[in-house]
């Protein structure tokens, strides 16, 4: 394919990722996602890994959700990923992040729920075994994820039950 013309084209993006293993993906414009600090409280009241994951808000250095809104209201675009199992938004995200940056969009950015590892090093107080690859979640950011795919018609429920199927979002920012 051309790559001036995979470049100007949000179309391939989203049709290489449903081809990657996505289940959903939605275009997006930065205008579409919703920036809520409260999500970092989510984190910090509700996630068993607050205060040692590597890509965790509460790392030392880790930017504030205002900081990252500020920063991510820069791109103009992106694309939003949804699967039922982690691995594969993660992976599909880091792809589309990748061939995003052979085509010319130098600053695309992936975030996804780091699952990488089996356990977090941070866990057991260990540096990042893949700290190039390593990305926070979407919601670590800062961004309301509920509010934000359901402005797209995308699944999201609270769960009630350990049972209950999961659905995973991915984000890749471009510009």
């Amino acid at each position: 394919m051309d790559r001036l013309i995979v470049k100007n084209s949000s179309e391939f993006y989203v049709s290489h990722a449903l081809k990657l293993g996505a289940e959903h993906v939605v275009r997006f414009d930065i205008a579409d996602i919703v920036f809520d600090p409260r999500a970092l409280l989510k984190c910090m009241f509700g996630c068993a890994d607050w205060g040692r994951g590597h890509t965790c808000p509460s790392r030392a250095g880790a930017l504030k959700p205002w900081e990252y809104q500020k920063i991510l209201e820069r791109y103009t675009w992106g694309i939003i990923i949804h699967a039922h199992d982690k691995k594969t938004t993660q992976n599909v995200s880091f792809a589309i992040e990748s061939k995003a940056f052979c085509d010319g969009y130098y600053f695309a950015l992936a975030f996804n729920d780091c699952g990488l590892c089996s356990e977090c090093a941070g866990n057991i107080g260990q540096p990042c075994r893949n700290p190039k690859r390593a990305r926070p979640a979407f919601h670590s950011v800062g961004i309301d994820v509920f509010a934000t795919v359901r402005n797209f018609g995308l699944p999201i429920e609270t769960l009630s039950s350990p049972d209950d199927e999961q659905n995973w979002y991915a984000a890749v920012f471009m510009e």
